[in-house]
């Protein structure tokens, strides 16, 4: 089933642009690997929204996924180190799991708790190749999920901090991941606010090529160039309507 209508999504954008609140817009039961702490603040299913949410903890370290008994929304992982994330990637390979949709928050702290587990000093260039070859693994292992048919795994999100290199806003990843990441997701969106003509703050994103950020979707122009309010259960729907 997930094969049919899976979605692989890369979200970057400034600080607090509503990159968090987007991620709980993907349709439950959602798994949220949370390396910053960012999920503590989020009560509702997205920007604005009035739906409440229902958030349980996992501690994957300790037990094995836990089931969706209708009580929550919401699974929260908190990543402190890199074991935890690399933990949990196994579970959700080869124990028995629930979850249409994960979310990363973010890639970029991850990669740097990565980066930390394979030196604390001086990185030497065989250790770039092997942090290189890590999240790579575990980024195109979470994508692959979506299209294994015995996983109902259906959304993955990988959230990102951005910068400007050459001109260009792009996913802040360290090493060559950087150049490559936005080629193994379906989409990669850029997320910004904008004041609309009353003066209200609207959540906006990118979801096209431009010369100045890092953009783009391979869904046969189903999406706008600027997608407003972005909703992930609602960008699915639409790919796959």
């Amino acid at each position: 089933m997930a094969a049919d209508n899976a979605l692989s999504m890369l979200i970057h954008g400034r600080s607090k642009a509503g990159k968090s609140n987007v991620s709980f817009t993907a349709p439950f039961p959602l798994l949220v690997q949370d390396a910053e702490g960012s999920t503590k603040f989020i009560n509702t299913a997205g920007f604005r929204s009035t739906e409440k949410i229902r958030k349980i903890k996992w501690n994957p370290l300790a037990d094995v996924p836990p089931r969706h008994d209708g009580s929550w929304d919401v699974c929260v992982v908190n990543i402190p180190d890199w074991m935890t994330m690399k933990t949990t990637y196994d579970h959700l390979r080869q124990s028995p799991h629930d979850f249409k949709s994960l979310s990363m928050d973010s890639v970029t702290e991850i990669q740097r708790k990565c980066k930390k587990n394979i030196s604390t000093g001086q990185f030497q260039q065989q250790d770039w190749g092997k942090l290189l070859d890590e999240m790579d693994a575990l980024i195109r292992g979470y994508r692959d999920m979506t299209l294994l048919p015995h996983n109902p795994l259906q959304v993955a999100v990988f959230i990102a901090e951005t910068r400007q290199t050459n001109n260009i806003w792009s996913p802040y990843m360290q090493g060559a991941i950087q150049t490559s990441l936005p080629y193994w997701v379906d989409i990669c969106g850029f997320l910004f606010q904008e004041a609309d003509e009353t003066g209200a703050k609207k959540v906006k994103m990118l979801a096209t090529n431009h010369p100045q950020y890092e953009a783009g979707a391979r869904v046969q122009g189903k999406l706008p160039d600027i997608v407003i309010e972005p909703n992930i259960t609602e960008i699915l729907n639409t790919v796959y309507a």
